[in-house]
């Protein structure tokens, strides 16, 4: 059961908010005043804050400001209760950090969803989402206001590639946060000797596109269909609403960001350092670890030649030589042009 804590100088406001919050099951502890708010909050550590403005002595403000200075409780989700409605008077609660701001007169319900809708950010916030982009996909989804997934995906315009066309090119400005409905897309970034890398790739549900709109500037790669594909165009504005709408949720996108600078420095690292067959057999079990949906069956990559070397890191005639060992092995066979994996397990014993 989760404890709110409600700090309110009223005594027919602060029993009404009592018993809406017990009738919802929640524990409810009780204060006053400001002062009295703060040395309850720092000894039972609710998990929410409901607070007053308007109160003798102390205001709410300077509760916030108090409790947010504290690594204790600077934490805990804070909901200002006030009758005060003017811009002005928002932009500074939320300013100091405050997560809502609910103005009197208010129904039970519109406090009840506040407080939900705290709940479910801040046990995001708190949660350890996976690397990549299977993070931000489950960040964005579960982020609450009126621009979920849903909505910016149906919003969005929709525009349809050919295989092998660019969807961006490095060096242009970004415009867009790119959402793929169908297909599959990979990234690459060309040195100045004409080589290309592929940088990261991306299934049919995936975004991509965010990093250069994050750090600002050009892209820094090109993005190109590996197929047919379908992808729908989410203006840089709304994704920018979505990493403003709080520090909190910038933080964490900057976390997962993060946690692909690793993957990418262990994958130049493996270019630089790994034998030619365990770069291949490592192509091989992205892929499939990436694009096999149907377990039941061997995983048939059908990209081109081009592209797996371009994965790889290797040259075309090493990458050809090296499929053709893997198959006298019985590690994947070729049948109309295209790569069947038929010994994952043995194929990923070569790059441990």
């Amino acid at each position: 059961m989760k404890t709110i804590l409600v700090i309110e100088d009223s005594k027919i406001i602060r029993e009404n908010v009592t018993e809406i919050l017990m009738l919802d099951q929640y524990n409810v502890l009780t204060a006053t005043n400001g002062k009295e708010g703060i040395e309850t909050a720092l000894l039972h550590l609710p998990d929410m804050i409901i607070c007053d403005i308007m109160m003798p002595g102390m205001d709410g403000y300077g509760v916030l400001h108090v409790l947010h200075k504290d690594p204790k409780t600077q934490s805990i989700p804070f909901i200002f209760l006030t009758s005060k409605s003017e811009r002005r008077d928002f932009r500074a609660a939320m300013e100091l950090g405050a997560d809502d701001y609910i103005t009197k007169p208010f129904a039970g319900n519109e406090l009840l969803s506040a407080i939900e809708s705290r709940f479910r950010k801040n046990d995001l916030l708190k949660k350890n989402l996976a690397p990549g982009l299977q993070g931000v996909n489950e960040l964005i989804n579960s982020i609450d206001g009126s621009k979920r997934l849903e909505e910016l995906t149906n919003e969005s315009n929709t525009n349809s590639y050919k295989k092998k066309q660019a969807i961006y090119k490095e060096g242009n400005n970004p415009y867009y946060l790119y959402y793929i409905l169908e297909g599959k897309v990979k990234t690459y970034r060309t040195h100045d000797d004409g080589k290309d890398l592929v940088m990261d790739l991306y299934n049919q549900g995936d975004f991509f596109g965010y990093t250069t709109l994050l750090q600002g500037g050009a892209n820094i790669e090109t993005a190109e269909a590996m197929e047919d594909t379908e992808v729908a165009l989410i203006p840089k504005k709304d994704f920018e609403n979505l990493v403003n709408s709080s520090p909190d949720i910038a933080k964490k996108f900057i976390s997962l960001l993060a946690n692909n600078v690793v993957e990418k420095e262990k994958q130049l690292v493996g270019i630089a350092y790994n034998t030619l067959r365990k770069k291949v057999a490592e192509a091989l079990v992205s892929l499939q670890k990436k694009y096999h949906t149907n377990k039941n069956e061997n995983y048939r990559i059908d990209i081109s030649r081009d592209d797996l070397a371009m994965i790889a890191g290797t040259a075309m005639e090493s990458l050809v030589r090296t499929l053709s060992d893997f198959k006298k092995e019985l590690l994947i066979d070729i049948k109309n042009g295209d790569i069947v994996i038929i010994n994952d397990k043995k194929l990923e014993n070569l790059i441990r």
